[in-house]
């Protein structure tokens, strides 16, 4: 395969729940090694993004491709053998409750190959080792035992476990403190140093989006566009998001109020 061929690609993409549209006609490549970050308000489709581009959903409207074919043509055992080259990291972490750390961390491991146990608990060692914990702490607690940042360092720990080509990240430093949200960040850093791997991040945070983006993206809302104008409102380096003339953009990154105040007031 080509490095010059995307490895995901939206083509046109649309999606709707019910009456309400939360994406329309959405068109992105997704580079082999880069890190994508993705912003935008709440309600804008980012996360709906991220599950499309696993085919975990599927759009109204467009075409998903992975390296450069359609999915729509591939058969569900394909799309099945596929989907395990993706990594995700979800927002709240949606580690198994019931199973111990060791367990959520072995879980796709023990379901999707037939590997031996011994080097399923090498990997799992590895893997936790890998965001800085230790199997012999950490391996038989539950996740009700564990703090916020450590069950998103158990998640990422899973998600790492299959060696993915391309991870996603939901949201990785929501509810957590600076110190622990920076450990998320190098966390996402040293994954990438360590192998070859495509990342997808979505983040409110412009800490994480200064440290970890090769390429930036925002959408906007729908509710907050006419018709014909385009969801997709900016692409580029992290620079250029707070350098940006479009006063959405400069106004997000930047994190000021500016006329939201006095929407938000009237609404």
């Amino acid at each position: 395969m080509s490095n010059d061929q995307p490895i995901i690609e939206l083509r046109g993409v649309s999606k709707r729940f019910g009456t309400q549209p939360v994406l329309r006609d959405i068109s992105l490549d997704v580079h082999r090694g880069e890190t994508l970050v993705v912003i935008g308000e709440s309600g804008c489709g980012k996360s709906v993004t991220l599950k499309l581009m696993m085919d975990l959903m599927k759009p109204d409207a467009g075409e998903l491709r992975w390296d450069g074919r359609p999915v729509r043509s591939m058969s569900t055992r394909e799309i099945t053998r596929e989907r395990l080259r993706f990594g995700y990291l979800f927002q709240s972490a949606a580690l198994f409750d019931s199973l111990t750390v060791f367990e959520n961390v072995a879980f796709g491991l023990r379901q999707n190959t037939t590997m031996p146990e011994d080097r399923v608990r090498d990997i799992v060692r590895a893997r936790l080792r890998d965001v800085g914990l230790e199997a012999g702490v950490v391996a038989e607690k539950k996740p009700a035992q564990l703090s916020g940042g450590m069950r998103k360092r158990v998640g990422l720990a899973r998600a790492l476990a299959l060696d993915p080509e391309v991870i996603l990240y939901d949201e990785p430093t929501t509810g957590l403190d600076p110190i622990m949200s920076d450990v998320i960040n190098e966390l996402i850093l040293q994954t990438r140093a360590r192998r070859p791997v495509t990342s997808i991040v979505i983040t409110h945070d412009m800490i994480t989006v200064r440290k970890v983006a090769t390429r930036i993206v925002m959408f906007e809302p729908l509710s907050r566009l006419r018709p014909d104008e385009p969801q997709l409102i900016f692409e580029g380096s992290a620079a250029d998001a707070f350098d940006s003339p479009d006063p959405r953009v400069a106004q997000f990154v930047r994190g000021e109020a500016g006329e939201r105040l006095q929407e938000l007031a009237a609404a």
